[in-house]
């Protein structure tokens, strides 16, 4: 179970930095563009690694809104409204693409979202050393 939690946090943590990346140097609409995708890529890892940390204590959350309500409960994540905002912005941007949206939900992933899922990584972090 210990290289199933290590894998899933790497994969979560490449696809965080690479995000954290494009956002600090993004400013064309392409560019904006494919932050948006990276965004959406790192979402979708976030919740399956907090799914696999959260099978390790026994929890069975089967889809995003669970896995972060199991991790808000067991105090792994703060914010709540950022996360569930998160998790609105990344299914509208995988359904619909419309321009002002698209740049909205870019200043939150520059603004908020790249601090929440470093904070993220950090416990998750130490959830790990615990499981030792």
């Amino acid at each position: 179970m210990r290289n199933e939690l290590e894998y899933s946090l790497t994969r979560f943590k490449r696809a965080f930095d690479k995000l954290r990346e494009g956002a600090l140097c993004a400013h064309l609409e392409l560019e904006v563009d494919g932050v948006i995708q990276r965004f959406e890529f790192t979402f979708e890892l976030l919740w399956k690694t907090l799914r696999v940390f959260l099978k390790e204590k026994g929890i069975d959350a089967k889809t995003p809104k669970d896995c972060l309500k199991e991790a808000f409960r067991l105090g792994w994540l703060q914010e709540e409204s950022q996360f569930l905002q998160m998790l609105e912005d990344s299914n509208e941007t995988s359904h619909v693409y419309e321009e002002k949206k698209a740049r909205e939900i870019f200043e939150r992933i520059k603004g908020r979202y790249v601090a929440n899922f470093a904070n993220v990584i950090d416990e998750l972090k130490r959830r790990l050393k615990e499981a030792k």
